[in-house]
């Protein structure tokens, strides 16, 4: 649908740092224009009064005028010619993606019980009876239902654990759930700071 006089976020160009806004690109996008270095730079030293103004936890840095004006480089397409205040060689770095992270041991087979609860299965499996192996039993057990209702990976319940426990530990491990009481886990619940609806 097009309306005449409507203006979409969607037709418009892409921001290169949406943090500040379009109204702030427009002005990076002006002083590129400006006829001398002085003018170019005046106006670039207002900008950076309001990217500051727009983005003041950057102050909390020890080097955020660095940052600004790295910013204002790269917004400017890198084609704003100026005396630059700061070096703004290594800007480009701020846009550069880090490299994904590898998973441990290449995959996790069990993302919702997390690598270390694979672990802990693989050294069920080889501890011998005792009190050792029952204490270690109940810390995974429960650890397993702390990661089941954090993740809301399907049912949460005791079968469930217990079946998992047997599973992953090769039949190993048996949780007698008749004997076997489980920590308290509660939901994790996002604070609502709006008022409820009457």
């Amino acid at each position: 649908m097009d309306i005449k006089g409507l203006d979409y976020n969607t037709q418009r160009s892409k921001l290169i740092m949406s943090e500040y806004g379009r109204e702030i690109q427009r002005m990076v996008e002006y002083a590129c224009e400006l006829p001398t270095k002085e003018e170019r730079l005046k106006c670039a030293k207002t900008i950076i009064r309001q990217m500051e103004n727009k983005n003041p936890q950057l102050r909390d840095n020890a080097d955020y005028e660095q940052t600004l004006w790295d910013h204002l480089y790269l917004m400017s397409h890198r084609e704003l010619d100026i005396d630059w205040p700061f070096d703004v060689s290594e800007a480009d770095k701020i846009l550069s993606k880090p490299e994904p992270m590898k998973l441990p041991n290449g995959n996790i087979r069990l993302r919702h019980y997390g690598h270390l609860v694979e672990e802990l299965f693989e050294q069920l499996k080889t501890m011998p009876e005792g009190e050792e192996r029952d204490a270690l039993v109940k810390k995974t057990a429960n650890q397993m239902k702390r990661d089941l209702v954090t993740w809301g990976h399907g049912s949460a319940d005791d079968e469930r654990i217990a079946s998992d426990l047997a599973r992953y530990t090769d039949g190993k491990i048996q949780l007698d759930l008749n004997n076997f009481t489980f920590e308290k886990v509660s939901p994790t619940v996002s604070k609502s700071t709006g008022k409820k609806k009457k």
